[in-house]
C-alpha cells in the first residue's frame, strides 16, 4: 500500500488516480492516515454511496452486534423458514 503525506501530495489528482490500478494510496497528515484513494473498479455508485452513509453504517453495525449477541441461523434453516 502506498502512502503519501499531504504536504508531499503535489501531483495532479489524475496522476494519483492512475496509480490506483496497482494499489490503494493512503493520504497521511503527520504520519496518521486521513484519507484513502482506492480503485472503484468493481463497485457501482450505490455501493460507494452506501459505504459512507451514516444511517446505513449504523444499521449494519446494529445487525452485526445483534448477530454476535444472539447468534445467527444457517442458510439451510433460512431456506426452511422461507420454504425454498
Amino acid at each position: 500500500m502506498k502512502t503519501v503525506d499531504i504536504k508531499n501530495a503535489t501531483a495532479p489528482l489524475a496522476d494519483y488516480a492512475q496509480d490506483l490500478k496497482e494499489e490503494p494510496i493512503i493520504v497521511t497528515i503527520a504520519g496518521k492516515p486521513v484519507a484513502a484513494l482506492v480503485s472503484l473498479e468493481n463497485a457501482d455508485w450505490e455501493t460507494v454511496r452506501l459505504s459512507a452513509h451514516p444511517q446505513f453504517l449504523a444499521l449494519i453495525e446494529r445487525s452485526r452486534s445483534r448477530q454476535k449477541a444472539e447468534g445467527g441461523i444457517s442458510s439451510a434453516d433460512m431456506r426452511r423458514r422461507l420454504t425454498l
